[in-house]
């Protein structure tokens, strides 16, 4: 029970690696609050308490935190994968872009860091991708300008509480197994091909699973990682050595 008496906001919590994020936390003994836009998911979750909400809207954000109050554990998971090069990018895809990824999560952490401080501890993950700062990946323009910038966020924010009890981490993923990477998959002309493409970047030879970003979130949720901050820890299967 690692987290024990400690309470948890979730984003993104529906499905992929914010469902079980959610669920490992709820498992580790946090009270969870899971949020995501889409009710019917929530729906199917048990364990935790559930609020739909849509974080590109401040007033949602606000409402969240009015029934949340204020939490031990962040975890920021909400973020969505524009497809295409600089050429294919118009202003709406990179304004939704840096909304959804980038903006959403900026209020959130700003609405939920100062009860952190009051308190002297707190843990805030954030979801980032190897796509970044990290790496570049092909056709992935928007995404990974956008959580460069989660990248950049992360190190900020722990860099200025660090003498607070604040830590703030990125976690940085490759593929993952999950229903929006399946959406893209299907979305192709041919996607049982798009789906080995996404395999064959693997030096593994596989996708990586939810449940395993869980158990790295798990861990910086916990004061098994107090000594821990400003690190975007990758977990990508050999992506990018």
């Amino acid at each position: 029970m690692k987290l024990k008496g400690k309470k948890a906001l979730v984003t993104a919590a529906g499905q992929g690696i914010g469902r079980s994020t959610a669920e490992l936390f709820a498992e580790n003994g946090a009270e969870v609050y899971a949020c995501d836009i889409n009710q019917g998911t929530l729906d199917t979750l048990s364990g935790m308490k559930t609020i739909q909400a849509d974080v590109t809207k401040y007033s949602d954000i606000e409402n969240i935190y009015k029934v949340t109050g204020g939490v031990d554990i962040l975890f920021n998971g909400v973020g969505f994968v524009h497809g295409g090069t600089i050429l294919e990018c118009d202003d709406d895809q990179w304004d939704q872009a840096f909304d959804i990824n980038v903006k959403s999560m900026y209020q959130i952490i700003k609405l939920y860091l100062p009860y952190m401080i009051e308190k002297g501890s707190g843990s805030i993950i954030n979801m980032s991708s190897v796509a970044s700062s990290l790496a570049g990946v092909v056709n992935r323009f928007s995404y990974t300008a956008s959580k460069a910038a989660i990248i950049g966020i992360t190190k900020s924010v722990a860099k200025d509480f660090v003498g607070k009890g604040v830590r703030c981490n990125a976690i940085a993923p490759a593929t993952v197994e999950s229903p929006s990477l399946q959406d893209r998959i299907n979305a192709e002309d041919d996607p049982v091909q798009a789906k080995k493409d996404f395999i064959a970047r693997q030096p593994m030879g596989r996708l990586g699973q939810p449940e395993e970003i869980a158990s790295l979130a798990l861990y910086l949720a916990s004061d098994e990682s107090k000594y821990t901050t400003g690190v975007a820890h990758i977990i990508d299967g050999g992506m990018i050595i």
